[in-house]
């Protein structure tokens, strides 16, 4: 962890199909600012790393709710 944010963790999980392993986090910069959601997918020794605020996280999160009700079908 960086000494100038702190970490905490919200999920971890393995997906079931190919074994990534996810991390949602919340971010708080100890300088200050907004507070971010930051996404971390490790595949294998390869990671990506998404910090986003809440208004993409929620438009995010509400077309995966979508899509995961309707199965593989577009909205």
């Amino acid at each position: 962890m960086d000494e100038k944010e702190k970490l905490t963790r919200l999920d971890k999980f393995t997906a079931p199909i190919w074994g990534q392993e996810i991390e949602l986090q919340q971010v708080e910069y100890l300088a200050g600012g907004t507070p971010m959601l930051r996404l971390r997918i490790r595949e294998k020794k390869r990671f990506t790393i998404f910090d986003i605020d809440a208004q993409t996280a929620a438009r995010w999160g509400q077309t995966m709710l979508d899509w995961a009700a309707n199965g593989d079908k577009p909205a």
